[in-house]
């Protein structure tokens, strides 16, 4: 909940931020001088690319959790055991040891947005967020394929 909380009020200051970036932009275009019209259209384009980046990253998140209340239901969401570093990361080695039996498991079904989906949680866990982002993509066009997406609802 917590969690939410935090999103929420980033989300808020984000679309504070979009409002008054349109409406400099949208001041800037009334402007009589060239330049500045210029300068409105310009800056009219930050609010779009903020939109566009806001809805894909909501659409990123509640798809995740949606696959992820999913697994949980199926019993299939990995458990965080890992063990620990004092400061709370990870521990590399057991990360990539572990790493290795979601890849194996992807591999045999590619197909699978759950294996898919295990798999961008073990990347996650190993460090490698870039791969682990791209494979949660992967695991998200798997799963709007399938017939999860359509008959489990927000289940």
């Amino acid at each position: 909940m917590k969690t939410k909380l935090w999103v929420g009020a980033i989300l808020a200051l984000f679309v504070l931020y979009l409002f008054a970036s349109f409406s400099s932009s949208v001041a800037f275009l009334r402007a009589d001088e060239p330049l500045a019209k210029a300068i409105g259209a310009a800056a009219f384009v930050l609010p779009v690319i903020g939109v566009w980046i806001l809805v894909r990253e909501l659409l990123f998140g509640t798809r995740t959790q949606r696959m992820a209340r999913i697994l949980e239901s199926e019993g299939l969401l990995p458990e965080d055991t890992l063990p620990r570093t004092p400061s709370g990361r990870i521990v590399k080695d057991a990360a990539d040891a572990d790493f290795e039996r979601y890849r194996e498991e992807a591999e045999a079904d590619p197909g699978s947005w759950r294996g898919l989906h295990r798999l961008a949680l073990a990347y996650d866990a190993a460090g490698d967020r870039r791969r682990a982002r791209e494979t949660m993509r992967s695991a998200i066009a798997a799963f709007m394929d399938s017939a999860d997406s359509r008959t489990r609802g927000n289940a």
